[in-house]
């Protein structure tokens, strides 16, 4: 049984994957701050830590005699830069203690649309800290596995789109993006780490495309009880001047709205599976 150690399970992406890891039998740690919230989700299947990554000691309690690591790691939407920041002072912490636990493999989650970066005259600190997290696992010595993900579909129920029964969207999404359940890429990840490989680069893709605008429309013609909402991406700029978490919201939002992404996951599927989830699926499964 291979022994892992998730960080950043019980949120939006880290749960599928961890109930993934347990499904395929790995012996899961998981260094949390609510115990409770942990076992309503996971039951007795995880080892618990309760701390956080401005703790070492409880980075240091949760790596120990683990074979492997998986981060979930976000940059919160009302921080600022000078913030402790979980996927830069966090992962430099997490990086040094594994170095010393000898842990074997690491597996990130990232992001396709941060490669907006630079694109148009685009820049946000916070795709500044995503870009070197990546450099800095590269760079640890430990073999790797970065999963650059498209849109989740559980961003429109669950995440960065929902609020209580409304879609909310600001101005015109220009590209589509290959929507992924977040079930099928816990499935990718597991893989990666059943095969042992490291080193590699994933980009996570779902069959399906779809621009945030024609998704929003396919979730609330096949929902009870859901509205969409839309505002120009002015004024959520405007509005984000004096509120963080909507000035975080215009820049996200900016760069799915513009990052022209393409197909790039047949290799993904080659070697960890093809998702199986349809979009119309996950909605009515919901």
């Amino acid at each position: 049984m291979q022994k892992i150690a998730i960080i950043g399970a019980t949120g939006m992406l880290g749960q599928p994957v961890t109930k993934a890891f347990i499904a395929a039998g790995f012996d899961v740690t998981l260094l949390v701050r609510n115990g409770e919230k942990a076992r309503r989700l996971f039951g007795d299947a995880v080892h618990l830590v309760i701390g956080d990554l401005q703790d070492p000691r409880s980075i240091e309690t949760v790596l120990e005699g683990q074979e492997a690591v998986y981060l979930n790691l976000a940059v919160a939407q009302t921080s600022r830069e000078a913030d402790f920041q979980p996927e830069r002072e966090g992962l430099q912490s997490i990086l040094e203690i594994a170095q010393r636990e000898g842990i074997r493999h690491i597996g990130f989650l990232s992001s396709l649309v941060m490669r907006y970066q630079g694109v148009d005259g685009f820049h946000w600190w916070a795709f500044d800290i995503k870009h070197k997290a990546v450099e800095m696992i590269k760079r640890s010595g430990i073999r790797y596995s970065i999963f650059y993900a498209s849109a989740f579909m559980e961003s429109f129920d669950k995440g960065a789109y929902r609020q209580g029964s409304r879609i909310n969207l600001a101005g015109d999404s220009k590209h589509p993006m290959y929507l992924i359940a977040g079930k099928d890429y816990g499935k990718q990840v597991v893989a990666a780490f059943l095969t042992d490989s490291g080193n590699r680069e994933y980009s996570v893709q779902g069959t399906e495309c779809y621009t945030a605008d024609q998704a929003a429309k396919l979730f609330v013609t096949n929902s009870k009880g859901v509205k969409m909402a839309k505002i120009p991406i002015g004024m959520l700029k405007f509005l984000g001047r004096f509120n963080r978490k909507f000035n975080y919201g215009a820049h996200i939002v900016d760069a799915i709205n513009n990052y022209p992404e393409t197909f790039e996951a047949e290799p993904t599927w080659q070697a960890l599976g093809k998702p199986e989830t349809s979009f119309l699926d996950y909605i009515k499964e919901g």
